[in-house]
């Protein structure tokens, strides 16, 4: 059977294959379609076997938050050229659409298999590296930020002992700025309390060795070691957690002065529940 030009649009539509393995495979299979599909989806599936193991540290993350509830998407590629390709663009936020609908937190085989589609199609290795779902009750409010290119994606939920505060599009502001404030600063825990221990104590042996290391200090006495070691942990702590960094829209109060500042302002008592910030690669 001779393979037409039309024919191989078809099958290029279909799969995005290129045209020449298109009339090759049309050919193969005597112009049969749906057996030039097959064909091409099993060769396509081989190859995305043997790129299994290559990196994928690029991609997007894709936020979308309705109603009572958020959900965060992180999609990995290999390259940061694929990462701004639409389709790829277009997979994560249909992902995070259905994440959103059906309420999964975690990856299933339908949506392992839209990720391998594409991946066959595009021919570059993928994954669907997380999934997150926040849901809200009545007395709380989400809110959403992507930094531009989809490199970061913030979900932060708060709540108010007054939550029809939440109408107004000042307190509707203030908890926007939130989720701009983690893209920004990126902390590691909501307070000292919630800090990984393995991580702080190998913080503050990097402290000690420096203190140690430091010839000014070497003649003075331990107690003064040891409050100049405090001061250098309570500073790393005041960087890294939520509620003691500097607050994005004034430097100069913390962001837990800043939710007092709030509450007084609307008359309500504001409280960080959660915030989930999903970083590239990260």
């Amino acid at each position: 059977m001779a393979v037409t030009a039309a024919d191989v649009k078809k099958l290029r539509d279909a799969t995005g294959v290129g045209p020449a393995e298109c009339k090759k495979v049309l050919t193969e299979t005597d112009g049969d379609f749906d057996k030039a599909v097959k064909v091409l989806k099993e060769k396509g599936l081989a190859a995305a076997a043997k790129r299994a193991d290559r990196a994928t540290n690029q991609g997007r993350v894709s936020v979308k938050v309705k109603d009572n509830a958020a959900v965060l998407v992180e999609l990995a590629t290999e390259t940061d050229f694929v990462a701004r390709n639409p389709e790829f663009i277009a997979l994560g936020e249909t992902i995070a659409d259905k994440a959103l609908d059906e309420g999964c937190s975690e990856t299933d085989e339908k949506l392992a298999g839209m990720v391998k589609d594409l991946a066959t199609k595009i021919r570059e290795n993928m994954s669907l590296k997380r999934i997150k779902v926040v849901k809200a009750s009545a007395n709380q409010r989400l809110a959403s930020y992507v930094h531009g290119d989809g490199a970061i994606g913030v979900v932060v939920s708060v709540s108010a002992d007054k939550p029809e505060v939440f109408a107004e599009e000042e307190a509707q502001a203030f908890v926007f700025s939130l989720a701009m404030h983690v893209a920004a600063f990126n902390p590691v825990a909501m307070s000292s309390a919630g800090v990984d221990p393995a991580l702080l104590s190998d913080q503050e042996e990097i402290f000690r060795k420096q203190v140690e290391a430091d010839e000014k200090l070497k003649d003075k006495p331990a107690k003064v070691l040891d409050g100049i070691l405090k001061g250098k942990l309570n500073k790393y702590l005041a960087d890294v957690c939520f509620l003691d960094q500097s607050y994005i829209k004034n430097d100069k109060i913390t962001v837990k002065q800043a939710l007092a500042e709030a509450g007084k302002r609307f008359g309500a008592v504001f409280t960080i529940d959660e915030y989930v910030n999903f970083r590239v690669g990260g």
